[in-house]
């Protein structure tokens, strides 16, 4: 297989163009994995589909490449799914979004709440914020998808359920399922399966979970309470278990 590597901009234009350099990172990979002109790679730019590419040129630090054809697969969800996570310690927030990454989710926004042990701001928020980009980039690079989700900047709850409430009508509420996980009074998962087009928002708190008057704040905001069973899941396994759940019936049908 050939290797796969994301490119942030558009390749369609380049198709004509003839020979291209990759970006300095793209370059990097290659150099490391001291690919050789001739050999070919898989391109993807998140726009739709992958490109099939050979390299052309290997320069000490640059490496140019040639579009070979395009190919029209898609291995995304079919709907869109954006996981609100009270950030976990350590490095359990780096496997999230990487695991997150590989179930298909669309959009991660890290969160700052009552009860988080991991709290991020100013410069060393925005690095973090960089870090994990790079582990969904990798991630969707490995695992075969056309699409890198995002990983917004990191908001406190408060902030974050502010515009989740402003600027609303009740056609995009529709359109929207918002969820949060509940230790309290959640309710079982819904039998429905995803329906291609939806829009999923899911909320799950830091070790600890959400406090009291956190989850008070969310369920005025509009979400409904869910709950994952009896058993008390982590910070970084709940999420990964909604998507689970989610994209399973989509990878079985």
């Amino acid at each position: 297989m050939a290797p796969r590597f994301f490119v942030p901009a558009a390749l369609a234009p380049l198709a004509a163009v003839g020979t291209f350099d990759l970006p300095p990172g793209c370059a990097r990979h290659v150099q490391v994995l001291r690919l050789q002109p001739g050999d070919e790679l898989t391109l993807f730019d998140g726009h739709g589909g992958e490109w099939r590419a050979c390299i052309e040129h290997m320069g000490r630090s640059d490496v140019s490449v040639r579009l070979i054809e395009h190919h029209k697969v898609s291995r995304e969800l079919g709907f869109d799914v954006t996981l609100a996570v009270g950030m976990p310690a350590n490095d359990r927030m780096d496997s999230l979004v990487e695991k997150a990454t590989e179930l298909g989710v669309a959009g991660i926004q890290p969160l700052v709440c009552e009860r988080s042990v991991l709290r991020l701001a100013g410069e060393r928020a925005d690095k973090k914020v960089a870090h994990w980009q790079a582990v969904a980039t990798a991630a969707s690079e490995q695992c075969g998808r056309t699409r890198v989700p995002t990983v917004q900047a990191v908001r406190s709850l408060s902030d974050w359920l502010r515009g989740q409430s402003a600027g609303v009508d009740s056609d995009e509420a529709a359109a929207c399922q918002r969820r949060v996980l509940s230790l309290r009074e959640g309710r079982g998962w819904p039998t429905a399966a995803a329906r291609p087009g939806q829009h999923f928002v899911f909320l799950s708190g830091p070790e600890g979970g959400l406090s009291e008057s956190e989850e008070r704040a969310v369920l005025q905001c509009g979400f409904e309470p869910l709950s994952l069973g009896a058993r008390v899941l982590r910070a970084d396994t709940a999420p990964l278990a909604v998507l689970a759940a989610l994209g399973l019936p989509a990878a079985v049908r």
